[in-house]
């Protein structure tokens, strides 16, 4: 991997967060600046050639190459193929890069809420019905809504000295480690 690469994915990072092993620290870290979101949101909609990512954006070539550099070391995109002009390159979203589509759309979502109606720029809908669709974040196992004061956090197994004194253990690990144990 090239210094320039390296340089540019820590310029990229910003400052090391308060908390590292925070789960929110982690994730503002990774996402970093505004523009990760539109490039990715590019990705999202198909768009995977330097030069189309450029137009649509307005960014200038050389300010989207260093972007694009960041995105590259923080493992969110990979390039097609290694052609030796950056710019005639295909780029594509890795598992990592995929994975923040549901946290998209949920911004895009919760950006929408705080507009009438009638003044939203871009609307999410159902591919099928065309119907508009209100992304939730639901709970894997039960289905519940993860919302209100029915869900919260408490430290994991390798949480931190800062996290352990202001989260409390999970009351279901030790009935789960009874459980196994009997």
């Amino acid at each position: 991997m090239s210094s320039e690469l390296i340089g540019a994915g820590r310029a990229a990072a910003g400052p090391t967060p308060r908390i590292p092993d925070c789960p929110l620290a982690r994730t503002a870290q990774t996402i970093g600046p505004w523009w990760t979101l539109e490039i990715l949101h590019e990705m999202f909609d198909g768009y995977t050639e330097f030069e189309s990512i450029s137009r649509n954006l307005e960014t200038p070539a050389d300010i989207l190459l260093d972007r694009m550099a960041a995105l590259l070391a923080k493992g969110l995109l990979e390039t097609e193929h290694d052609s030796a002009n950056p710019r005639d390159r295909n780029y594509r979203l890795t598992d990592l890069g995929r994975s923040l589509r549901p946290v998209i759309l949920a911004m895009a979502a919760w950006g929408n809420h705080l507009l009438a109606p009638q003044d939203r720029s871009l609307i999410l809908v159902d591919a099928a019905t065309g119907a508009e669709a209100d992304p939730v974040l639901v709970d894997r196992w039960t289905g519940r809504p993860v919302e209100g004061t029915g869900y919260f956090f408490v430290r994991g197994p390798k949480a931190s000295a800062l996290i352990s004194a202001r989260y409390p253990p999970n009351p279901g690990a030790a009935e789960r480690n009874s459980a196994e144990e009997q």
